[in-house]
C-alpha cells in the first residue's frame, strides 16, 4: 500500500493531526498533502512558511530522501517518487503480505432480500453484485463479515401470494390485490410455490456467483416471540402510545417528520416492527456493523430505523444503509421494459442469459450505488473497446498473448533497473495503488472503485504496449517490460477475482 507506506512515514516524522493525502495533477508529482495547513493552528504560522520548513527537514531525512523529492507549492506539500524506489516497489508488492488497518467490527451485510413472490429482476440483480463485490472486497481486507438475504415470508404480500395461487387453482379471477404472470400459472401446479419461488432466486444468484451464509426466514421472528420483545423494551422506554386503535412510536422525539405505527388499528404488524425485530435480532447474534442494501424507495425510512434501533439496542453499534437507484434496460439505446418472450417484466435471469455473467457483473457494478444506471444490452455484447468488459479482458488476454511468444520467464531474469520512460512510469504507478484502492473501497463501501480503476489502468496498459515494444525490444529493456507486464497481469487477475468476472486468457 504505497500511500499507507507514504503516510505512515510522514506520521512517525511528525506528531501530525489529521491529514489528507491525494493524488495531484501530474506537474505537482505523485502525492500531495495539506499537513502544512492542519499545522497552522498548532504553529501559528502560515502553511507556505510552515510546508517549506517542512521540505527542509524533510530532505535532511534519510529515508524520505532516498525515496522521493519533497518540494513545496502554496503551501501543499508534493511528493515524487524515485524510479528506483518505484521499481522496488512494483517487483515485490504482490509478493508481500499486506498488513491492512485492522477492522474490529462483527459485520452483518444483508442485501438483495427481495420477496419470494416472484422472480428477480435488474434491480435485485444490482443489489446482488453490489453487495457480492463488497463482501469479497471486506474479505480481502481482512474483516469478519457475514453475509444474508432476508427472505419475507410472512405478512400482507404472502398473505396475498396465497390467495393468488388458491383463486388460479379453482379457476377463480386473481384477486385485485394479487399477483399477475404467466409464472403464477406455472406455480399453480406446484406442491409448494413459494418453496420453488425462493429456489429459484437461489439459483439464479448461484449462476451470478452470488451466494449468501445464511438465509433468514421473517416467520423465524414470530417462533422466537421477537416482536413481542421489541415492543416491551419501547414500551419500557416508554416510546410507544395507543391512538386512534393503533401502537406508535415516537419517532417524532428522534428526528423523523411523525410518529409511526408499530401495530395497525386491526392488529396487523407494521413493517417497520417487524423490520426492528430483524435488526434486533442480528445485534443479538452478536454482529455490531450492520449494513444493508436497499432500493430508492427505502430512502426515508432509514433514520426512523436508526433512531429505534439505537433505543433497543442493548450495545453501541454502527449501522449503515446503502440505498441504490433505479436500472434502466435499453437496446442500441431504445428502452426495454417488457420481456420479448412472456409480454411481462424482464427477469435477472433472461438478461444473465443473454450477455452472461462478466458483462451483467460488470455494468451493474461499475456505478456509485445512488446513480441511477442505463444498461445497454447490445452494448454488453459487442466484441470492441466500446464495451469496458472485453476492454479490460482483452487486455488480459493480450498479456498473455504476450508472454506465451516469450517463453517460461525465470525470477532470476529480474533486471536492474536502467531507467523508465512515462510510460512504463505511470503504469507502474497505477499498479502500485491496487491495495490502497481496494482498502478504500472496502471501508467506504464503494465497490465502483475497482471498476474504474480497472479501467484506468487497462488504459495505461494499452498506452504502453503501443509506445513500449516488448517483443522486439533490446534484451534490457525487454525484460524490464516482462517484469511490467507480469505483474500487470497478476493485478488485472486479483481485480478480476475482485469483481467476480473471468480472466481469459485468449480471445
Amino acid at each position: 500500500m504505497i500511500k499507507l507506506k507514504l503516510k505512515k512515514l510522514l506520521i512517525s516524522f511528525i506528531d501530525i493531526p489529521d491529514f489528507f493525502l491525494e493524488i495531484p495533477n501530474s506537474n505537482y508529482g505523485d502525492f500531495a498533502t495539506n499537513v502544512a495547513f492542519s499545522l497552522a493552528k498548532i504553529l501559528k504560522s502560515s502553511p507556505k512558511i510552515i510546508a517549506e520548513k517542512l521540505v527542509e527537514s524533510l530532505g535532511e531525512n534519510e529515508v524520505i530522501s532516498e525515496i522521493a523529492k519533497v518540494e513545496a507549492t502554496n503551501g501543499f506539500l508534493n511528493f515524487t517518487f524515485t524510479n528506483d524506489f518505484l521499481w522496488h516497489e512494483f517487483t515485490l508488492f504482490l509478493d508481500t503480505t499486506i498488513e491492512f488497518p485492522k477492522i474490529n467490527e462483527l459485520i452483518l451485510l444483508e442485501y438483495v432480500s427481495a420477496n419470494p413472490t416472484g422472480p428477480l429482476h435488474i434491480g435485485h440483480g444490482r443489489w446482488a453484485v453490489i453487495g457480492d463485490v463488497l463482501t469479497r472486497l471486506l474479505k480481502f481486507v481482512h474483516a469478519d463479515i457475514s453475509t444474508e438475504f432476508y427472505v419475507n415470508d410472512a405478512g400482507n404480500q404472502i398473505q396475498n401470494f396465497n390467495k393468488t395461487i388458491k383463486a388460479i387453482k379453482e379457476n377463480k379471477p386473481i384477486p385485485e390485490d394479487g399477483y399477475h404472470g404467466q409464472y403464477m400459472l406455472d406455480l399453480a401446479d406446484s406442491p409448494n410455490p413459494l418453496a420453488e419461488i425462493i429456489e429459484q432466486q437461489q439459483n439464479v444468484l448461484s449462476k451470478l456467483d452470488v451466494n449468501f451464509n445464511t438465509w433468514f426466514f421473517e416467520s423465524t421472528l414470530y417462533k422466537n416471540n421477537a416482536i413481542h420483545e421489541v415492543l416491551d423494551i419501547l414500551a419500557k422506554k416508554k416510546l410507544t402510545y395507543k391512538s386512534e386503535g393503533a401502537l406508535w412510536f415516537k419517532a417524532s422525539e428522534f428526528g423523523d417528520e411523525k410518529d409511526r405505527v408499530l401495530i395497525k388499528n386491526d392488529g396487523a404488524n407494521t413493517y417497520f416492527l417487524v423490520d426492528l425485530a430483524y435488526h434486533l435480532n442480528k445485534i443479538k447474534r452478536g454482529f455490531n456493523y450492520l449494513i444493508n442494501i436497499w432500493g430508492a424507495d427505502h430512502h426515508g425510512y432509514v433514520p426512523r430505523l436508526e433512531a429505534a434501533l439505537n433505543c433497543i439496542s442493548p450495545t453501541t453499534i454502527k449501522f449503515k444503509v446503502i440505498i441504490g437507484q433505479l436500472v434502466s434496460l435499453y437496446r442500441d439505446n431504445e428502452p426495454l421494459r417488457m420481456s420479448k418472450r412472456t409480454g411481462e417484466i424482464i427477469t435477472l435471469e433472461e438478461v444473465l442469459q443473454e450477455i452472461g455473467k462478466d458483462a451483467l457483473r460488470f455494468f451493474l457494478v461499475q456505478k456509485n450505488p445512488d446513480q441511477t444506471l442505463d444498461f445497454d444490452l447490445e452494448l454488453a455484447k459487442k466484441t470492441s473497446n466500446e464495451n469496458p468488459v472485453y476492454y479490460l479482458q482483452y487486455a488480459y488476454a493480450r498479456i498473455c498473448s504476450i508472454l506465451g511468444k516469450l517463453g517460461q520467464i525465470k525470477p532470476n531474469d529480474l533486471p536492474e533497473l536502467v531507467s523508465l520512460n512515462e510510460a512504463e512510469r505511470k503504469i507502474i504507478f497505477k499498479a502500485l495503488q491496487i491495495h490502497d484502492e481496494i482498502y478504500a473501497a472496502a471501508i467506504n463501501l464503494a465497490p465502483y472503485r475497482i471498476a474504474n480503476y480497472l479501467l484506468e489502468l487497462v488504459k495505461l496498459f494499452h498506452v504502453f504496449y503501443e509506445q513500449c515494444p516488448i517483443l522486439r525490444a533490446d534484451p534490457s529493456e525487454q525484460q524490464k517490460r516482462i517484469i511490467i507486464i507480469l505483474q500487470i497481469k497478476k493485478v488485472l487477475g486479483l481485480g478480476f477475482d475482485l469483481l467476480g468476472i473471468t480472466k481469459i486468457e485468449r480471445m
